[in-house]
């Protein structure tokens, strides 16, 4: 039997379901909902550091982009703050964004009472403010998101067609209340491949989507990407340390196998 190449598989799979997602015009025209979640509130408060701008620098925290932004929909979907309790030595903070973070980012989001409890602050962002190396440290280890299977996209060129399908299916999700993480990529040049997190979105002039993101490598303000939805692409209007232009975007752990 004659099996299909890998990324013909992936690219099947990847197209599942996307009948029942409405049309991209269809979501532009749709007023938009709050945003899924509320920047310097439900982010963090440190960045994931460059070591191209931090060399030499002790306890660098690089390469922490994809678990930085998996977690902030994990603390979205399984954990609660109660400020009104007592608050905790380090390494209980530590337990508990472990605890957090060991859920897959694809499961439903928990019922309030079952969700992982953390007491002495009121956001994410105080927590990592306040516990910083406790919340760092309890993140874990991000090399296996270097390797992970679906990195290989970046390689390859995407179709006109599989960026709406991309866009389409975002602007599904947000509009249901739920945050979208992203892989974007304009390799190859070796400036951004990264992870970023869709929170909001807006249509404006000129057949434009604006979508608002969480960058890991800026804490201090939110990012844009646009959708063009005449030319079905993506471009970086404002991503931190990234030239204007066109980029590649794909979704990601939204699936056990994406």
């Amino acid at each position: 039997m004659t099996r299909a190449p890998l990324p013909l598989l992936l690219l099947a799979l990847a197209l599942v379901g996307c009948a029942s997602v409405p049309s991209i015009d269809a979501a532009a025209a749709r007023p938009a909902p709050p945003p899924a979640i509320r920047f310097g509130v439900d982010t963090f408060a440190f960045p994931n550091e460059s070591r191209s701008k931090n060399r030499g620098k002790p306890d660098l925290f690089a390469n922490y982009c994809f678990l930085m932004v998996r977690a902030v929909t994990q603390f979205h979907r399984f954990a609660r703050f109660d400020p009104a309790l007592p608050r905790l030595s380090p390494d209980r903070y530590e337990a508990l964004v472990a605890q957090v973070v060991y859920r897959a980012p694809w499961e439903d989001p928990l019922p309030a009472d079952e969700r992982v409890v953390i007491p002495g602050y009121a956001s994410l962002y105080a927590l990592s403010r306040a516990e910083e190396r406790a919340v760092k440290a309890g993140l874990g280890d991000p090399s296996w998101t270097w390797v992970h299977w679906t990195n290989w996209r970046v390689v390859f060129p995407m179709p006109g067609f599989e960026q709406e399908r991309v866009a389409r299916e975002a602007l599904a999700e947000l509009a249901s209340g739920r945050p979208v993480q992203f892989l974007v990529t304009n390799f190859p040049k070796w400036e951004l491949n990264h992870t970023v997190l869709a929170y909001d979105y807006k249509a404006v002039d000129g057949g434009v989507i604006e979508l608002t993101v969480y960058d890991p490598n800026d804490p201090n303000a939110p990012g844009i990407i646009d959708y063009d939805r005449r030319h079905r692409r993506f471009v970086s209007t404002r991503l931190y340390d990234t030239s204007q232009g066109t980029i590649r975007a794909f979704r990601m752990y939204y699936q056990p196998l994406l």
